[in-house]
């Protein structure tokens, strides 16, 4: 399989990315004896904040997100990474999981690109709480996986819903997804069809190549469109709508 074969070193391109002018930096304090903290913000056109506080591998953290507009969402960038292991844009404004690692976290504010480009504004409401104890031991470590291997064991950079339908002539409804993600806008979506079974849709650099049919599929002929951020795809009478923010983690 063709996904199998993607390098894992290429270099991440053409994921949205922000400059560093753009961003502003505040830091999450806790009060004494409490674990969560409430703020609120506002941000304008290509303005964005990011929420910085440290937690350990092994902790929950939750997120609410209570934006005054819809174009305005947030990310969860783990230590270290541009990519973002949560995707407001795609999984909505509340987040609640388990921390990989242990360091310093970002829950990155923000506008789709665009709203930020007719510089609309939004003001928000931000929750945030860390809770449980971290991991005292590391679990060894283990050789890298690319997407692919990581998408078919159910390991994903996130979840979410995005449009899609099974049959011909039937109407788009929203169907469950996970992403696993590698460098350079290489991805594997697996998305959950109406009949509970799968379909895995592969992307490289950003542009999908290619699906995991098999001959009970048929002719299930793969075609795949661009239309602004949305990526149009059919395989066979299948259809999915998949937007960049779910290939590259915004």
């Amino acid at each position: 399989m063709k996904a199998l074969l993607l390098a894992s070193a290429l270099l991440l391109a053409g994921a949205p990315a922000w400059a560093d002018s753009a961003i502003r930096s505040q830091s999450i304090q806790f009060k004494r004896g409490a674990s969560s903290a409430t703020l609120k913000g506002s941000i304008k056109g290509d303005q964005v904040v990011d929420y910085k506080l440290r937690a350990g591998a092994g902790q929950k953290m939750a997120v609410q997100f209570e934006p005054s507009s819809p174009s305005a969402y947030f990310n969860v960038l783990p230590p270290g990474s541009e990519e973002a292991i949560f995707n407001g844009s795609v999984g909505g404004n509340d987040f609640s999981g388990e921390l990989p690692a242990t360091g310093e976290y970002r829950i990155r504010v923000y506008l789709v690109r665009s709203a930020a480009r007719r510089g609309e504004s939004a003001s928000y409401g931000l929750t945030v709480s860390v809770t449980g104890a971290a991991s005292k031991v590391a679990a060894p470590a283990a050789p890298a996986a690319n997407a692919t291997q990581r998408a078919g064991v159910g390991k994903f950079n996130a979840t979410g819903k995005v449009p899609c339908a099974q049959q011909k002539g039937q109407p788009m409804t929203a169907c469950d997804y996970g992403v696993a993600r590698d460098p350079g806008g290489s991805a594997t979506v697996v998305i959950t069809r109406p009949d509970g079974r799968k379909r895995a849709i592969f992307f490289e650099k950003g542009k999908p190549f290619g699906a995991d049919l098999s001959q009970a599929d048929g002719n299930g002929a793969f075609s795949a469109k661009k239309e602004s951020d949305l990526h149009h795809i059919r395989v066979g009478d299948e259809r999915y709508e998949i937007p960049d923010a779910a290939v590259f983690g915004g």
